[in-house]
């Protein structure tokens, strides 16, 4: 859940370790890499603790090699334009919201990763055929900026339907859906929440009620939003945001003062859940590296060192999740949620609906 690097954009670490592991292994003309080292191609929140990584170096004798493409829909976007020369072996990054998009493509070579069997069978969206395997998941939430709210002696929103309510008029900003994963989500949400039929309705109200649209998170959550700490100093002035219900917690962990409590909150009623899934990709150089990267994904060391790196949830039954995560950022009681062939069916011409409804 890209978008997530909270501790790139916050402290800049993510990039240096970005940077270290891009530099390992090396490719030729052909993109055939050497047999030692085997690459992840993910988008640009992909983060791991050195120590996590290093561990498993050492156990398979493969070197990791990283490359990060952009965004989750830019980085699926590339993949299956290379699916037949890829840039690496294993993708890791495409959820729900853009998994058929990538199975249709032929993305994918079928692969039942070792430590399958301790996976909810929530998240095994593809369980016939084994082509992803669930990492992780998380929920797309408005967050709402806890002191604009006090001070204003205003409630905040917790549903879809107050947030097009007079009261919270010109408050809100988000995603555009064709550009970014938590726009798109947001709109699915929708979409679940009033219907086939109801949701341009909605869209048409929040835009009478003076949504704000830009092409991604970190512009929103970063520079609109008044609620996180880089947002109140670029002046942000909007204090709900569309992000993700694991923020308030990051707003915590990465305060160069620890609050007592979040400065922020996730109006429950209006949360879409996002899972994320890796795969071998289809013409993978390295397959017998592919499949231990892939396995090494489920370790309960690397699930449990997820949350603090990509502000994410394990999908392992018994990992440890962070304490921050159950005080700030609890999974959401009843996320809306669409069935993958609803989303295939649907999303262009969803999305192009949208646009021509919100942008125009």
């Amino acid at each position: 859940m890209h978008h997530k690097t909270f501790v790139a954009a916050a402290v800049g670490l993510g990039l240096v370790t970005m940077a270290a592991l891009t530099g390992c292994g090396s490719t030729d003309a052909k993109g055939s890499t050497d047999s030692r080292t085997v690459t992840l191609v993910s988008h640009d929140s992909w983060a791991v603790s050195k120590n996590v990584l290093k561990d498993f170096e050492k156990r398979s004798g493969y070197k990791v090699r990283v490359l990060p493409n952009g965004d989750a829909g830019q980085a699926v976007n590339k993949a299956i334009l290379t699916k037949d020369n890829p840039q690496g072996d294993v993708f890791f990054g495409v959820d729900n919201t853009l998994l058929s998009r990538a199975l249709d493509n032929g993305l994918f070579q079928p692969y039942e990763a070792k430590g399958l069997g301790t996976v909810g069978a929530q998240y095994q969206l593809d369980k016939a055929k084994h082509r992803v395997t669930p990492i992780d998941f998380g929920d797309i939430c408005v967050n709402y900026d806890k002191a604009y709210f006090e001070k204003h002696r205003l409630q905040p929103p917790q549903t879809f339907a107050d947030l097009a309510k007079p009261a919270y008029k010109n408050l809100l900003v988000t995603e555009n859906a064709a550009t970014s994963s938590p726009g798109l989500g947001f709109l699915l949400g929708s979409a679940a929440s009033y219907g086939d039929q109801g949701w341009p309705d909605y869209w048409k109200k929040l835009k009478a009620n003076g949504v704000k649209v830009v092409d991604g998170w970190e512009q929103a959550y970063y520079q609109e939003f008044s609620g996180s700490s880089e947002g109140r100093k670029a002046g942000g002035d909007r204090p709900l945001v569309v992000s993700y219900a694991s923020s308030p917690p990051a707003e915590v962990i990465y305060a160069k003062k620890r609050p007592s409590t979040a400065p922020t909150g996730v109006a429950g009623g209006t949360c879409f859940r996002q899972i994320e899934f890796a795969g071998l990709l289809s013409n993978a150089h390295n397959t017998k590296g592919g499949k231990a990267l892939v396995d090494f994904l489920l370790f309960k060391e690397f699930q449990q060192d997820m949350p603090l790196k990509m502000f994410v949830y394990p999908v392992v039954k018994g990992a440890a999740v962070p304490a921050e995560f159950t005080e700030y950022g609890p999974v959401a009681k009843n996320p809306e949620t669409l069935a993958p062939g609803k989303i295939a069916a649907n999303r262009d011409q969803w999305v192009k609906s949208w646009t021509s409804l919100v942008l125009k």
